[in-house]
């Protein structure tokens, strides 16, 4: 498996993600802006990931697995952050915590698939 600095950037901000998170939840009966902002952290890399995916596209980079595949993943990643990010701040309890470092880890089990589709490893 090939791992680009994306993959590498991406594991981090999701791991701190999911550290803050078990961490206000261990320490704090409410969602902290650090478990927030750390949510937003990584969707904040979706975003500039999707950019640069599709740039590559663009330039001729081949997709060596399906990439509706690979857009899907990109496109349902984005969606649970902002989803974990909405329970977070409408839901005022310790759960909320957990909810959103959840969110960090299947992120990044999800950017780990991107990965494979895009240098064509197969599946996990």
């Amino acid at each position: 498996m090939i791992f680009d600095g994306f993959m590498i950037a991406g594991a981090i901000v999701c791991a701190l993600s999911v550290l803050i998170g078990v961490g206000s939840a261990i320490w704090k009966r409410y969602p902290t802006d650090a478990s927030i902002l750390s949510l937003a952290a990584v969707e904040l890399f979706l975003v500039v990931y999707a950019i640069q995916a599709g740039v590559r596209q663009a330039g001729g980079a081949p997709i060596q697995g399906a990439p509706w595949e690979f857009w899907g993943y990109l496109i349902t990643a984005l969606f649970v952050g902002v989803l974990a990010g909405w329970w977070g701040i409408g839901e005022k309890s310790r759960w909320s915590n957990i909810v959103m470092a959840a969110a960090g880890f299947t992120i990044f089990v999800m950017l780990y698939r991107m990965q494979q589709v895009w240098v064509g490893t197969g599946w996990i």
